[in-house]
């Protein structure tokens, strides 16, 4: 039953996102505003799909921990849903993910338009300037900067080495960082199209202020974050070396 209903809701899944994206087509012409309504529609309606069809749910902790101004949120990632669910919690936010993804048809034509911000994982050095200035322009414009970590999905249980572009970011912008951990691979699995009845949890952390020093901030971070994921998943993590290697992906 739980795979009739999983490959049910992927059919509609891809069904509506392909309607949506041909029939919103003019607002890539409009305001970015514009593609931030449509993408909370969209994230919205992929939310009503699998509460009806799958019976998973969701549930957001520490909103008292979301920023009255612009920040950034470091988030685990665990599945899609992790990058559904921002755009409907936060105003607009500058989601920062691998450039190729915004070189896809149609869905890379709407993220570069939202204002996503799209990193060259060749480029070294030269990526994390880009980076820098990117995010430190999203949130003069107000917006809210989302990055995850570990710079891939990462299955429940599992560890991956905290990448230096979030130490980047925190650095040079003297803004607060707020962790965020999540359990979504518990019920939604990178490499399975299994959909599990149950409820996602959510939970954004206490903010880190600006101004530790580099490895401080790290340690902080990483402390923070595995330990509500261990609460959240019942798994304690594996160790970043001990971690299965994969091919990075966003």
């Amino acid at each position: 039953m739980i795979l009739a209903r999983s490959l049910l809701f992927q059919l509609l899944f891809y069904a509506w996102t392909a309607c949506l994206a041909i029939a919103c087509l003019p607002t890539l012409i409009l305001p970015p505003s514009a593609i931030g309504a449509v993408s909370r529609l969209w994230s919205r309606a992929n939310f009503f799909l699998l509460r009806v069809i799958n019976r998973l749910d969701y549930r957001i902790e520490g909103v008292e921990n979301i920023a009255d101004r612009p920040v950034v949120y470091a988030s685990k990632h665990q599945s899609a849903w992790d990058t559904m669910v921002f755009p409907v919690l936060l105003p607009r936010p500058a989601v920062i993910l691998k450039r190729e993804l915004q070189l896809i048809p149609f869905y890379g034509w709407y993220a570069k338009k939202y204002g996503t911000i799209g990193i060259d994982r060749k480029a070294g050095a030269r990526a994390l300037r880009a980076m820098v200035r990117d995010s430190r322009a999203a949130l003069a414009d107000g917006r809210p900067v989302v990055v995850f970590p570990e710079g891939t999905r990462t299955a429940p249980g599992e560890r991956r080495a905290y990448q230096s572009g979030v130490a980047a970011l925190y650095s040079s912008l003297d803004v607060p960082v707020v962790p965020v951990a999540l359990n979504s691979g518990l019920y939604w699995s990178r490499r399975s199209v299994l959909r599990k009845p149950g409820t996602i949890v959510l939970r954004f952390l206490p903010a880190i202020p600006p101004g530790l020093a580099r490895g401080d901030f790290m340690a902080r971070l990483e402390a923070a974050i595995e330990a509500a994921q261990a609460e959240l998943t019942g798994k304690g993590s594996i160790g970043a070396r001990e971690a299965p290697s994969r091919q990075t992906a966003g």
